[in-house]
């Protein structure tokens, strides 16, 4: 596993012409199991997580989530639950992009990190409607470290 340099909990966006990737680190004062069952616990996102109307559907390897979000109130994702190994790493993600959690543990804290892809042949065509995904990744990760810490 890659070791992540910044754990400073900014965000960050690379722009390509058929992709767009955003990236967020922090370090958090809690044990990867303590973030981890926050992070797989769909029935409890919204009650931690403020950027997270709802999400129905189990995150469990091969299952099928459907989030809502406050960056789009009005839309559903269809997210299926792509890969899982407990305390390290989940990716859920659709035909146009990817979302990977990453927990290493470092000492008695936990470097976690989110990154997100979205990205294909037709996105130029549809990339200035959607919204930068910055401070909605800050704002996940803050509600994240607050409820793992306390």
């Amino acid at each position: 596993m890659k070791k992540t340099t910044t754990q400073n909990g900014v965000a960050s966006t690379t722009k390509k012409t058929f992709s767009r990737t955003t990236s967020i680190s922090q370090t958090i004062q809690a044990k990867p199991s303590v973030i981890w069952s926050l992070i797989t616990n769909a029935s409890d996102f919204s009650r931690w997580n403020s950027t997270v109307i709802s999400i129905e559907g189990e995150i469990k390897q091969g299952q099928k989530i459907a989030l809502k979000s406050t960056l789009d109130e009005s839309r559903t994702f269809k997210l299926k639950v792509k890969e899982v190994i407990p305390n390290q790493k989940l990716v859920w993600g659709d035909a146009m992009g990817k979302r990977i959690f990453r927990l290493e543990q470092d000492g008695s804290s936990t470097i976690f990190s989110m990154t997100e892809t979205i990205g294909g042949p037709i996105f130029p065509l549809f990339a200035s409607k959607i919204p930068s995904f910055d401070a909605s990744f800050e704002q996940f990760v803050a509600d994240l470290k607050q409820e793992s810490e306390s």
